[in-house]
């Protein structure tokens, strides 16, 4: 690491020592102005709001080029106990501004950050391409550890592990993650956090855990010949009377049925 990465906090917690006793608050983004006066390159550390979500406020640290990191505050996270994790997990010094990264807003607003720059460094590759994957959910669906087992290429058993490491929670999407038995995953989530999350985006999470109590993995459209996740778009546009249960994948093929292309469900 650079000296002057090693600089930044020292001078940083300089300047709040100085600030100690004054009859008002420092402006915001204090911090950051007394960065760009000493001549710190920008390159050097990591800037971080704090946004609303569903589920509480959400930190998003970013460098100039990706977002590097986010947090929910549901769990009593504060700024400065947010600051010490992301040092901690990336050696950058997060810094507080008034601006997010460019297309974060947008990101939590619609639910889709797949083409959302985020730095996923730190991770194993097989960590990477599960994270890669969850990205690939669109809002309002759920898939499978199964199914991130298959997009990823990576064993079903390393799936949970890969979330629970998830250091951008919120963008990337753990909570549209379910168990194969149609319970949610939430590995990287505070309890309540997933649920305030899916019931955002329009999921009905008892409905697709009946299903699968029932047995049914997939439906099918006895109009269109095509089966796919419950939560798929297409899958909530069949009217219940052609709706057609599979429990898996062989079951709808020997039936007849063709795979999804949208939602891509595990074919036979």
């Amino acid at each position: 690491m650079r000296q002057s990465d090693h600089e930044v906090p020292t001078r940083l917690e300089r300047a709040a020592g100085d600030l100690i006793g004054l009859a008002a608050d420092p402006p915001e983004d204090f911090a950051l102005r007394v960065l760009r006066r000493v001549g710190i390159q920008r390159e050097q550390y990591d800037t971080y709001v704090r946004l609303e979500t569903p589920a509480g406020g959400l930190f998003v640290a970013a460098g100039p080029d990706a977002v590097t990191g986010a947090a929910l505050d549901s769990a009593g996270l504060t700024a400065t106990a947010f600051e010490e994790r992301h040092r901690v997990r990336t050696h950058r010094s997060a810094i507080p501004a008034t601006k997010p990264f460019p297309g974060v807003v947008t990101a939590l607003r619609t639910g889709r950050a797949r083409r959302l720059p985020i730095d996923l460094s730190g991770l194993t590759t097989a960590e990477r391409a599960v994270l890669e994957a969850v990205r690939t959910i669109p809002p309002g669906q759920l898939r499978p550890v199964g199914w991130i087992a298959r997009e990823a290429e990576v064993p079903a058993t390393a799936v949970v592990g890969a979330l629970a490491r998830n250091p951008v929670a919120v963008l990337i999407p753990s909570h549209r993650v379910t168990h194969d038995g149609g319970a949610p995953c939430d590995a990287d989530l505070v309890p309540g956090a997933g649920d305030a999350l899916r019931a955002a985006e329009g999921v009905d999470l008892d409905r697709e855990v009946e299903l699968r109590r029932g047995g049914v993995v997939f439906l099918g459209s006895d109009t269109t010949r095509i089966y796919c996740h419950p939560t798929c778009a297409h899958a909530r546009r069949i009217v219940p009377r052609h709706q057609v249960p599979f429990r898996t994948a062989r079951e709808a093929g020997r039936a007849g049925y063709r795979a999804c292309k949208s939602c891509r469900p595990v074919t036979v």
